[in-house]
């Protein structure tokens, strides 16, 4: 039996090649955009970040000239802890912080493989760094990796600054920072939780091993560590510190109205008894409730 296939016959096989081919394909286009889904949630700013703005310079006493025999010895001490905190934070880890704060605003673009990177330019101290963010959705978490770099005097190409996990439903995780170029190593461990853009608990761990001492040295603040949360009416915030201070270990509980300034402390080795220890809205030590 002979079979002829007509002009007609080759064309339509033609025009059904072409279908199948832009329905293939369409397909693939459809099967990829599913793949790739949606960014991970970048955890909020606060979550690598404690509220030290109560215990600043800008929050002292109103009282310039205090009157003989009255102190604000209380909330000096609560601010002296804070300070050295705050100190590390503003200090070696200024532009990881900041890179991360400036990260939350910005878009992502995909890479592959439930990856996405956000990057972005970081002026810190009228200095331009540029930064690349990534997240990865694993099965249970995120994992994140900030790279750093900088141009010019000092420079240094992606330096791992910090990496990271959070849960994926983004009520908490951990951040663990690195030093600097220079010393690349661990120096800070950050553990946190939280409920959407509010940061309800956050603890501070320096686990850095040596100092930047020439010869280095063990590092005596290793261990310290301070955590942020909330307390009792009438105070909202807490710290709880374990703190190396003039070659000695101290433990020591502060709590205090974000709004009403008010607050106490109580440190057994600074005031040798396990009392609080208040101040009034002035700072100025008073009578604990």
């Amino acid at each position: 039996m002979v079979i002829y296939i007509t002009k007609t016959t080759l064309i339509m096989k033609r025009i059904f090649t072409l279908m199948l081919i832009v329905v293939f394909s369409a397909s693939l286009l459809t099967s990829c955009k599913k793949d790739k889904g949606n960014p991970p949630t970048l955890p909020p700013a606060g979550s690598m970040t404690i509220d030290f703005s109560n215990f600043s310079a800008g929050t002292k006493s109103a009282v310039t000239d205090l009157p003989k025999g009255v102190n604000e010895i209380n909330w000096d001490y609560a601010a002296l802890m804070a300070g050295s905190w705050k100190t590390i934070i503003a200090g070696t880890l200024a532009v990881p912080v900041a890179a991360f704060k400036l990260a939350v605003g910005k878009t992502p673009t995909y890479v592959s493989d439930k990856l996405w990177q956000w990057s972005f330019t970081v002026p810190v101290l009228s200095v331009s760094y540029t930064a690349r963010l990534t997240g990865q959705i694993r099965s249970t978490d995120v994992l994140w990796n900030m790279y750093v770099s900088k141009t010019g005097t000092g420079s240094f190409t992606d330096f791992l600054w910090f990496t990271g996990t959070s849960k994926l439903d983004g009520t908490g995780g951990q951040w663990v920072l690195n030093y600097s170029p220079v010393y690349n190593e661990l120096v800070l461990q950050i553990d946190w939780t939280g409920s959407g853009t509010a940061v309800t608990y956050v603890k501070y761990t320096y686990v850095r091993v040596l100092t930047s001492d020439t010869p280095r040295v063990a590092d005596p603040f290793k261990d310290s560590y301070i955590e942020y949360g909330s307390a009792a009416t009438p105070y909202n915030s807490s710290y709880n510190i374990h703190f190396y201070y003039l070659a000695d270990w101290y433990n020591a509980n502060v709590e205090w109205s974000s709004t009403g300034i008010i607050g106490r402390v109580k440190c057994l080795k600074f005031f040798g008894d396990s009392n609080w220890h208040c101040w009034d809205a002035l700072h100025v030590d008073a009578i604990c409730p």
